[in-house]
């Protein structure tokens, strides 16, 4: 019997791993948080799987599900939204199983902040502007940020920022950020990115809140840098007709020689 995590992706059911799809399949239990997980991914459960919503369940009656199936030797198809390596409350059912004994591993998902960069039809690391991307958030009610994760912190490393569960407090968040982008910097507001009710608003940091006009709700992603829209970039030397490579020598002395 095995607990298998499974990343159920951003929303669309078909950003879903292989592997995840033929975990789902394979396990007679299913445990998902229907909250965030669409319902078309359990389509891949077994016809009589126990499919069992975990929204409105604490963290004790959750292990007490996993617990029954590791009794009666099924294995569990453990279903979070996006990637588990965020944000997922993963880590605390996975000290349970280890100090339990139930064997569990992690299947990896499509993230919110790619799916995200995706529907902007955006390469966020562009060469000359940014190599950087920063994930984070800003304290909730049920996870307060380090004293040293701060927005203005993360922005005075000109870094693009993929901000998680804070549009409900978008003042704070342009205040922290202008200082250091400058109000004529880029900024996509996306709302459940791969979702079929996906909605992208672009605008500038001096002209975002005028642009949403609350029309936004809380599990919108801010993503903010000068690479999203950019035109005047540099091009990669990893293509560059010049560029000695391993797998494309160049010149009369190339650098990897033996590798045609």
């Amino acid at each position: 019997m095995t607990v298998h995590f499974i990343g159920a992706g951003p929303g669309a059911p078909d950003l879903l791993t292989l592997r995840g799809r033929d975990l789902i399949a394979g396990s007679p239990v299913c445990l998902y948080a229907g909250s965030l997980v669409p319902e078309g991914i359990l389509a891949h459960c077994p016809k009589d799987a126990r499919i069992v919503n975990t929204a409105p369940l604490s963290l004790d009656e959750i292990m007490a599900e996993i617990s029954a199936a590791h009794a009666a030797g099924q294995d569990v198809a453990r279903l979070h939204s996006g990637d588990l390596s965020v944000w997922s409350a993963m880590g605390e059912q996975l000290r349970r199983l280890r100090a339990l004994g139930i064997p569990f591993d992690v299947t990896p998902g499509v993230p919110s902040f790619a799916a995200a960069a995706a529907a902007l039809e955006a390469e966020l690391t562009l060469p000359g502007l940014c190599q950087s991307v920063v994930l984070t958030r800003t304290s909730g009610r049920a996870t307060a940020m380090p004293p040293t994760e701060n927005l203005a912190a993360f922005a005075a490393t000109g870094a693009v920022l993929a901000i998680h569960l804070s549009i409900h407090i978008l003042d704070k968040v342009l205040s922290d950020l202008m200082p250091h982008y400058g109000a004529s910097c880029p900024v996509a507001v996306v709302w459940r990115a791969s979702w079929p009710d996906q909605r992208i608003v672009r605008a500038t940091l001096g002209t975002l809140e005028h642009a949403l006009a609350g029309e936004m709700e809380r599990t919108a992603l801010i993503l903010v840098g000068r690479t999203l829209g950019a035109e005047g970039f540099d091009e990669s030397r990893l293509y560059a007709g010049d560029y000695d490579r391993r797998y494309r020598p160049v010149g009369t002395d190339p650098r990897f020689p033996d590798s045609q």
